[in-house]
């Protein structure tokens, strides 16, 4: 499964990541979209550090996070909580004011019923006008820019990281399948860990998405570049959508 060793090594693989611009965004857009309360539940939550950083600024923040490496290194903070569980299967009955699924959560639902479930378990825990945010990778931008081999290198006082990220592209299934070998090198002992995960990761158009948010009880608000806010183009990677419960 992704995240099995990989989150080990991923708030440092990550550390470049602008958690406060993003967490700013997205509390512009749910503001702007008229939020009922400060109640949510996070899909694919990670390490916590969304979460966190939502609930300084007032919301009440639940995360369900599938991998339990990944829990375990969440910190959990007064108005924080996460726990382990799969976002297609949840069941809390309870509700809340919206639901968040950020950093290409969706995209990893690389089958059509894994979409239609976590939609509806979406739904499900949202009432009439409640919110449901996330981001995908856009399929016009990812067949325009084909995706390359990418090296990242990072370092902190311990360790020394290099991950090498090699797509594998899927065009019928729209889905690229990126295949991550990463050396670990323990600055301390000296001991080097190497290892290889699979994530696959599935693309959307406009349209497709639409047509999952109606099956599911949902009408799409908006879909913007995320961060930026413009229309999606060919050269926008990363699409934000708000659909809201009918």
């Amino acid at each position: 499964m992704p995240f099995n060793a990989y989150s080990r090594y991923y708030d440092l693989l990550y550390r470049d990541k602008d958690y406060q611009g993003e967490v700013g965004y997205i509390d512009r857009l749910l503001q702007f979209h008229s939020v009922k309360g400060p109640e949510i539940l996070e899909f694919g939550s990670g390490t916590g550090k969304h979460g966190r950083l939502l609930a300084e600024r007032g919301y009440q923040v639940r995360g369900i996070e599938l991998s339990h490496e990944m829990v375990a290194q969440a910190k959990q903070t007064a108005g924080f909580v996460c726990e382990q569980g799969d976002i297609c299967a949840v069941k809390l009955n309870r509700t809340f004011d919206a639901v968040l699924s950020l950093f290409h959560v969706i995209s990893y639902q690389t089958n059509n019923q894994s979409v239609k479930d976590v939609f509806c378990r979406a739904a499900d825990h949202l009432s009439s006008g409640g919110l449901f945010v996330f981001d995908v990778w856009y399929s016009p931008a990812v067949h325009k820019h084909r995706p390359s081999i990418r090296v990242k290198r990072l370092q902190d006082e311990g360790l020394r990281i290099t991950r090498i990220a090699e797509p594998e592209v899927h065009t019928n299934e729209n889905r690229v399948d990126v295949h991550y070998s990463i050396l670990a090198e323990d600055l301390n002992s000296d001991s080097v860990q190497t290892f290889s995960e699979v994530h696959p990761m599935r693309h959307f158009s406009l349209l497709e998405l639409d047509l999952f948010a109606e099956q599911s009880g949902f009408e799409r608000l908006s879909a913007e570049a995320y961060l930026t806010g413009e229309a999606p183009s060919e050269d926008t990677w990363g699409v934000c959508f708000v659909l809201k419960k009918l």
